[in-house]
C-alpha cells in the first residue's frame, strides 16, 4: 500500500518547512517565486491532493467563488466571457479556488441569486462581470460586505471597489488610427446607444483618434442593440448617407459580421475592424481588436485573493491595454 503524501513529504522533497508549504497552499503571495515554484513541482511530483474540509477548518474559508455565466445572444460575444471564465477557473485553481458557476436573465435575478446561494454556500466572494452606470449589483454586494472583484470599471467612481478593465478607448483610437494610415478619411463607427459604460468607451476612443486627426465625426456613427442583423443593417444606413465612409470600426465582432455582409453587398472596399478578436472573427478574415482576457481573469483572482487575505483594503485596479489584429477586411 502506497504510502500516504501528507505536507510533511512535500516538505521533504521540496527542502522546505512544513509552514513554507502551508503558505504556498494557503497565502502563496508571501513566498518567493522560486521556493513556490519548487514546492508546487513537488506537490505535483508527489500526486499530492489538499483536504479542502481540513483547509476550511484552518483558514474558515470555503475556497469557493462564485460568477455569473451571461445568457447567449447571438453566439458569438459569448465566446468572450467563455475565454475569460476558461482563464478564471485555471487562475482560481492555481490560487487554491474552485470556481461555482450560475445563471441570471437580469441584473435583479442575479441579485436574487447572490441571496440565494449565499444562504446555501459558504462562498467566499463573487466575480462580476459587465459592470455598467449605477451598478445595483456592487451596491448590494458593499452593504453585505461580501467580497467581490469585477471585471469591468465602476464607471461612476473608479475607487467604488477592485476592477479589472481592458481599455476600450484605446483599442477603438488604435483601429481608427490604423486606419487613417491606410489613408482613410471618413471612418464610421457602429456602436452601442448611452449610457452604456463598455460601448461609451469605445465610442470615445474613435471620436478621440478622429478629432486628433482633425476630422469631425458629426454622422459618421450609428448606436444600435448589439447583434449581426443590427449591424447590417445600421451599416446600410451608412452607406446610404450623401457622404458615406470608406471604413468603419465597430464595438463587437456581432455588429462588424453584419456590417461586413452590408458592405460585400455594396462596396467591398470598405474596411470594416471588429472589437473582442473571436473565433467568428479569425474564421472570417475580420480585422478585430483584441482583449487579453487570460490576464484579465489572472489579475482578477489576484485582486480578489487579496482582499480576502487582508492584504489591502482596496487593491489598486487594473486597466490592461487591447491589441489589434489585423486581417483581410482592414
Amino acid at each position: 500500500m502506497a504510502e500516504k503524501v501528507t505536507i510533511a513529504t512535500v516538505a521533504r522533497h521540496a527542502r522546505v518547512s512544513r509552514q513554507t508549504v502551508s503558505n504556498v497552499l494557503n497565502t502563496p503571495q508571501i513566498v518567493r517565486e522560486e521556493t513556490r515554484q519548487r514546492v508546487q513541482e513537488a506537490i505535483v511530483a508527489l500526486g499530492y491532493r489538499v483536504s479542502q474540509a481540513a483547509r476550511q477548518m484552518r483558514t474558515g474559508r470555503s475556497r469557493l467563488i462564485a460568477m455569473r455565466i451571461e445568457p447567449t445572444r447571438d453566439g458569438i460575444n459569448g465566446s468572450v466571457l467563455d475565454r475569460f471564465l476558461h482563464g478564471l477557473t485555471e487562475s482560481a485553481e492555481v490560487a487554491g479556488y474552485r470556481v461555482m458557476l450560475y445563471t441570471a436573465g437580469d441584473t435583479e435575478r442575479e441579485i436574487t441569486a447572490y441571496d440565494d446561494l449565499l444562504s446555501a454556500y459558504d462562498l467566499d466572494g463573487f466575480v462580476l462581470t459587465g459592470t455598467d452606470h449605477g451598478d445595483p449589483r456592487t451596491a448590494w454586494l458593499a452593504e453585505r460586505e461580501v467580497a467581490f472583484v469585477a471585471f469591468g470599471r465602476p464607471w461612476d467612481d473608479l475607487t467604488a471597489h477592485p476592477w479589472v478593465d481592458v481599455d476600450g478607448a484605446a483599442g477603438t483610437a488604435r483601429a481608427t488610427r490604423h486606419l487613417l494610415e491606410r489613408g482613410h478619411r471618413r471612418i464610421g463607427f457602429l456602436g452601442w446607444p448611452a449610457p452604456s459604460g463598455v460601448g461609451d468607451d469605445r465610442r470615445a476612443g474613435w471620436r478621440a483618434a478622429l478629432h486628433a486627426a482633425g476630422i469631425d465625426p458629426a454622422g459618421l456613427e450609428r448606436a444600435v442593440e448589439d447583434g449581426i442583423a443590427e449591424g447590417e443593417w445600421s451599416m446600410r444606413d451608412l452607406l446610404n448617407a450623401d457622404e458615406p465612409p470608406t471604413a468603419v470600426v465597430c464595438a463587437s465582432d456581432s455588429l462588424a459580421l453584419g456590417a461586413l455582409q452590408a458592405v460585400r453587398a455594396a462596396d467591398p472596399a470598405v474596411a470594416v475592424v471588429g472589437f473582442d478578436d473571436t473565433p467568428v472573427a479569425a474564421a472570417t478574415g475580420l480585422t478585430s481588436v483584441s482583449q487579453p482576457l487570460g490576464e484579465a481573469a489572472a489579475r482578477c483572482v489576484d485582486l480578489l485573493t487579496a482582499v480576502l487575505d487582508g492584504d489591502q483594503q482596496s487593491p489598486e485596479p487594473v486597466l490592461l491595454q487591447p491589441s489589434l489584429v489585423l486581417r483581410h477586411t482592414a
